[in-house]
């Protein structure tokens, strides 16, 4: 018996947060209203839709028009569905199995191998049955290493199909190395490390590698007993650097990058204008001739160049918000890599050519950096906040870039213990500081404040409501070709959107927020129950935490709320956690495998080209964007104490 024979529109269960699924509920009807338990002749295809069926049902999803009573009827059928699923894979054995499985849907090959697993058919079969089956109606190899039950019984032989072919090495790399790989691998216990790192060199020796999986193998953290050694580890980097050099020699691509000028006719501090994916940025001579004293000069890096947003949180780390979807999809990502996307490196590259401009500018006017910063921490901090002891002392202007490089370092490594010591002991007693030989970790700063920062919890419900507000991918994004918006927050906020506009799978969703108290049904329209709340989960959505001092009383309140509901935790340290990890980044392996590691590489002097200047130089700029970002966040610390203090 065949239940449809379009195979292009059997049904498929694809999950409760799938936006396929709740099209298909019509569908599920049109199956169960042929289904007969008595039938026989059933195929693979239609014994794994009626499977389909059946989960459709678990889940409670029927169509808009059913009554009760048709409720329970379809929930009366469940048991006559699972005795049908479990007659038809029961009965495979080595005779049959081949023959049984050829009809198989593409869709269904995933379920298939979990059926059979689910129904023990892998220990009554051989693997000279099964394996050759699959592979007849195509099953990847993927496929196979995403069945557990599979590889675990079939050990011997999933190890000698994976070391037949050295491209499997992908599979490899997507366990190891991949960070949030879609779909899971399951490695055989008789594949050694011996094994994977033969494979894995392979691959990289072989003609047409991928270069995704070329550069993932290049970021391999290294640890004793790993499938990935150094020496394979600079192979696949040398192996990327060739195809990326390659590639551009005969692929010119898109423009793009930034350019810097100074106008003579411009009366905004600064402009951006784009052309085409190329950001020109130009600033008024007349702004920067009249603003070249200490104060001044800082407060254009906060507002001018734009070093951090108006909360005082940085905006030159990597940010999740700002990842663009094809990124999500094409990028691979690496186990324990920083997030280079697209975003992180135009705002690197815009901010070290707009730091490397400004700084040649103010030389021109015999003004150091350096000594601005100097200025900063021995003056002003006791003239405004009467902070005493505090020093940093600037590198030598006959100084060498690598000599720069050294210096700047060990310096903010010495700033940085010395607000540490502030925060804890109330001031700075310098004996003490001299004690003191502990290594910087940037995630454990403490903060002068109580609980400044603001995150979301591990709560399953915040996770579900910021994906449904301010994700483009949520289902209340999109209603017609009148009622849209970018996420469902834009929706709402622009267009008026009534209950009943929604379809009847996007109510669901509406009626969570509703029960959750972030939107509510006025009758009219759908709006949001509390604003001052919508915009502190804007702000953890956008810079992955909300800086609780920099809000207003009433606003402080809303974030209070959501504490006490355990949406929201706060915490204390002097930078956020996606600040830190920026920082973490550029100097150590502390917690990624991807970065420059400056401080260790200048500071321990390895791996350094002493010749090579413009290295040092570029070195140079990433740590005085360093420097100035400590200074923002320093000095917002005093700043906010000094606010709360007075209040």
């Amino acid at each position: 018996m065949t239940i449809e024979p379009d195979s292009e529109r059997r049904l498929k269960f694809y999950g409760l947060n799938d936006y396929g699924t709740y099209h298909q509920v019509e569908r599920v009807k049109e199956v169960l209203e042929v289904f007969d338990p008595l039938a026989v002749g059933y195929s693979t295809s239609d014994i794994i839709e009626l499977h389909n069926a059946q989960l459709f049902i678990e889940n409670q999803l029927y169509p808009q028009s059913f009554d009760s009573e048709q409720r329970a009827a379809w929930q009366a059928l469940r048991p006559q569905l699972r005795t049908v699923v479990a007659k038809f894979f029961n009965a495979l054995n080595d005779d049959n199995f081949a023959d049984v499985i050829t009809d198989v849907h593409n869709e269904y090959k995933s379920d298939l191998l979990q059926l059979l697993a689910k129904f023990k058919v892998y220990d009554r079969c051989s693997a000279t049955t099964v394996l050759p089956a699959l592979k007849a109606v195509r099953i990847s190899m993927g496929g196979l290493l995403g069945n557990k039950r599979l590889v675990q019984k079939y050990n011997h032989e999933v190890r000698a199909l994976i070391l037949a072919d050295s491209a499997n090495a992908e599979y490899l790399a997507r366990k190891h190395l991949e960070n949030n790989a879609q779909q899971s691998v399951h490695l055989p216990s008789s594949l050694t490390i011996d094994d994977q790192r033969a494979l894995i060199n392979s691959y990289v020796d072989s003609d047409d590698p991928n270069p995704n999986y070329v550069k993932l193998i290049s970021f391999a953290p290294l640890h004793t007993g790993d499938a990935v050694d150094a020496k394979l580890k600079l192979k696949a980097r040398r192996k990327h650097q060739k195809w990326t050099e390659e590639f551009f020699k005969k692929n010119t691509g898109i423009a793009t990058g930034c350019t810097v000028a100074v106008d003579d006719e411009q009366t905004d501090p600064a402009k951006l204008e784009m052309d085409g994916m190329v950001a020109n940025f130009s600033y008024s001579r007349l702004w920067l001739e009249d603003t070249l004293d200490q104060p001044s000069i800082l407060n254009n890096f906060l507002y001018v160049f734009e070093f951090a947003n108006y909360h005082m949180l940085l905006t030159l780390p990597s940010y999740r918000a700002q990842l663009g979807v094809l990124e999500q999809l094409m990028e691979v990502k690496v186990k324990g890599a920083y997030p280079l996307d697209s975003a992180f490196r135009s705002k690197e590259g815009s901010s070290s050519l707009q730091l490397a401009f400004y700084r040649d500018y103010l030389k021109s006017k015999d003004v150091e950096i350096e000594s601005v910063i100097a200025w900063f921490f021995s003056s002003y901090l006791k003239d405004e906040f009467e902070v005493l002891n505090f020093r940093f002392t600037p590198s030598s202007t006959a100084s060498t870039y690598l000599e720069k490089c050294r210096h700047t370092f060990a310096e903010m490594e010495s700033i940085l213990q010395q607000f540490t010591l502030y925060a804890k002991e109330g001031e700075l007693d310098l004996e003490l500081l001299n004690m003191n030989s502990e290594q910087v970790s940037y995630k454990t700063i403490p903060s002068l404040l109580k609980g400044k920062y603001a995150y979301p919890t591990s709560s399953q419900d915040v996770h579900a409501i910021l994906y449904l507000l301010f994700s483009d991918q949520s289902e209340l994004t999109y209603i017609s070709e009148e009622l849209h918006g970018n996420n469902a927050v834009d929706l709402l906020i622009n267009h008026e959107v009534s209950y009943d506009d929604f379809a009847d799978y996007q109510k669901d969703s509406v009626d969570y927020l509703i029960d959750q108290e972030v939107l509510k049904n006025n009758g009219q329209r759908i709006v949001f129950a509390n604003c001052r709340q919508l915009l502190v989960l804007r702000d953890v959505v956008d810079d992955e935490v909300a800086s609780y001092y920099h809000y207003s009383t009433k606003s402080r309140a809303a974030i209070d709320e959501l504490v006490e509901r355990e949406w929201l935790v706060r915490r204390e340290s002097l930078l956020s956690e996606a600040e830190a990890s920026y920082f973490n980044y550029y100097l150590n392996k502390a917690e990624f495998t991807n970065g420059p590691d400056l401080r260790n590489k200048y500071m321990h002097g390895s791996n350094v080209d002493a010749a090579n200047e413009q290295e040092h130089f570029s070195t140079y700029i990433s740590a005085l964007k360093l420097l100035i970002a400590l200074v923002i966040k320093i000095n917002d610390e005093f700043w906010l104490r000094s606010v709360q203090m007075d209040n």
